[in-house]
């Protein structure tokens, strides 16, 4: 009878165990203040009165919000079966997917992501596209542009998107080595016979963090592959007849170590050249300061986006929070227009 009852307890704790399990496994969105939401790389859409929020993360992170300052954070990520060619274009690459960027156009939503190996340049900027944020019904577009070490000087991450005046969609990304690329994008066959967004020109740089005049001796603490041309994450916006190029310079992802920093250049053709408040090209090195750290409540800020939203032009990015020992966190700010300049509240 002691063992039939010592049976009975067995089976209990194990289908209790299950159940717990079986519920632990259930997706459960979280919900953060708006001080509170650990991101990186962070770019964001707003579609019928909500704000999308997508950044670096396993399958792509993504929240949501009405305000901006109350976020749900979706666990499952956006991309949640990772497309084969990914691995195969870039060996080791698994889940986590980096940077990603959006943009509505052409009547759909397009999304480009990064996948890549920390401090190396064999990587692969992939694309999909969805009817709706609120849908999400995401749809596999392929390679839209990738780079491997032994054959190009550039690197193919962190993308973004940039429609001209004449409707035209161009592509801007790179990190490291030769710096920023630009190239014109067109929708063209893909190899099943349908169409999408692929590049329609050979892309050039636009913007470096040093040109000819790099401090001797200098080294990048971060990889042995990269070299010291510390510029990446480029973003443009569209303001008042130029074209605003932000770009990160200095070195992320290492906590309290971090020393990112934003600084930009304008155009009045999105092709360049960007110049800064000085009259230095960016290609050249040149960029205006944006923000930095300011060892009080950030160490550092970088890899931003920015936009004209219903309530205003906003800037936004990652910080490296002092409060949270070095955590990244979403940064938030108004952006104010002086003498055709961006300047943050």
């Amino acid at each position: 009878m002691k063992r039939l009852t010592a049976l009975l307890v067995v089976i209990q704790m194990t289908i209790v165990i299950s159940h717990a399990q079986t519920f632990q496994r259930t997706p459960c969105p979280i919900v953060f203040d708006t001080d509170t939401p650990f991101v990186h790389d962070p770019v964001m859409a707003f579609e019928n009165g909500t704000y999308y929020a997508f950044y670096t993360g396993q399958n792509i992170g993504y929240m949501t919000s009405k305000n901006r300052k109350t976020w749900t954070v979706h666990r499952d990520g956006v991309l949640r079966n990772i497309p084969e060619w990914t691995h195969d274009s870039v060996p080791g690459f698994k889940r986590h997917i980096w940077a990603p960027d959006i943009i509505q156009w052409n009547g759909r939503w397009w999304l480009a992501y990064s996948c890549s190996i920390f401090g190396k340049n064999t990587s692969a900027i992939g694309l999909l596209s969805a009817t709706s944020l609120e849908k999400g019904d995401w749809k596999d577009e392929g390679c839209l542009v990738s780079s491997q070490g032994k054959r190009d000087n550039w690197n193919a991450i962190d993308p973004n998107f940039i429609e001209d005046e004449q409707g035209n969609l161009w592509l801007t990304w790179g990190s490291f080595w030769e710096g920023i690329q630009l190239a014109p994008l067109a929708m063209k066959r893909t190899e099943g016979g349908g169409q999408s967004l692929r590049l329609s020109d050979y892309p050039r740089t636009i913007a470096r963090r040093y040109y000819k005049n790099t401090p001797q001796g200098l080294v990048n603490p971060t990889s042995k592959y990269a070299g010291s041309n510390a510029i990446e994450a480029p973003f443009m916006m569209k303001h008042g007849g130029y074209y605003y190029l932000f770009v990160s310079w200095d070195y992320c992802c290492r906590g309290m170590e971090s020393n990112y920093r934003v600084v930009v250049g304008r155009s009045k053709t999105v092709s360049g050249p960007y110049i800064d408040k000085e009259g230095v090209p960016m290609y050249a090195g040149g960029g205006l300061p944006v923000i930095e750290g300011d060892k009080i409540d950030f160490e550092a800020i970088g890899h931003n986006a920015a936009y004209s939203f219903p309530d205003g032009d906003i800037f936004i990015s990652h910080g490296y929070s002092v409060k949270h020992n070095g955590q990244s966190i979403l940064v938030q700010r108004n952006i104010k227009w002086i003498d055709g300049w961006p300047v943050l509240e």
